[in-house]
């Protein structure tokens, strides 16, 4: 589930799973802290979209972050849309920054800004409506980024090329897997879902709707 801790019932699941498979975590956000949330389940991870890479090492049971690249971003560039967008859509009140720069080169539009209440971000677009009716103009505005539909109240938005597909892809290609021997389960395959790349591609691809379904879904891989 969204930033919280990994069920004890699906952790016992992935257990399983590894005893057959090789897992790994494609993330939208940064390695280690996916790998944080998970508990320090023993996971290879792709962090921020194919920009970080991190092996779990056994000898020190934590993960080592072996690729980290850090692309070039126009921060002028990104308020003025940032704020042509607020400007646009009626997004003008909010509490906090109106954008969020992460370090790695990925930008977050918090649109209730970077402070809100939870409260309020859960509440403001639960079924994502909102941001999936200005998703396409969003695009267009930011078309030098893949923009998703985030969080609950957000637009996480990666640069081209990242994206989940391509990042799982360049894993195939390093480690030697063909696309017809990974599996891929995700709950965000929805239009502007970061899952999205990915269930549109050649990918086999498990649809998860509810995390707690997990155990269902992949029992007949075991």
């Amino acid at each position: 589930q969204h930033k919280t801790k990994l069920d004890p019932v699906n952790r016992a699941v992935l257990e399983q799973l590894m005893k057959k498979y090789k897992l790994l975590m494609v993330g939208a956000g940064a390695a280690m802290r996916i790998f944080n949330q998970l508990g320090a389940y023993p996971i290879d991870i792709i962090g921020n979209y194919g920009l970080q890479y991190g092996e779990y090492n056994p000898e020190t049971k934590t993960l080592d972050i072996v690729e980290n690249n850090i692309l070039p971003c126009d921060r002028e560039s990104v308020e003025n849309r940032v704020t042509m967008c607020r400007e646009k859509y009626g997004f003008t009140e909010y509490t906090g920054d109106p954008v969020e720069f992460h370090p790695s080169g990925c930008v977050t539009i918090p649109l209730l800004g970077t402070k809100a209440d939870i409260a309020d971000k859960l509440a403001f677009d639960p079924d994502r409506a909102k941001r999936r009716a200005i998703y396409a103009e969003v695009c267009e505005a930011f078309d030098d980024y893949c923009v998703f539909v985030g969080g609950s109240s957000s637009f996480d938005m990666a640069p081209k090329p990242y994206n989940k597909y391509y990042a799982l892809d360049l894993y195939c290609k390093e480690y030697g897997f063909a696309h017809e021997n990974v599996l891929f389960i995700g709950d965000d395959y929805g239009t502007g879902g970061n899952d999205e790349s990915v269930y549109q591609s050649d990918f086999e691809f498990i649809c998860v709707d509810d995390y707690r379904q997990f155990p269902q879904l992949v029992a007949c891989l075991l």
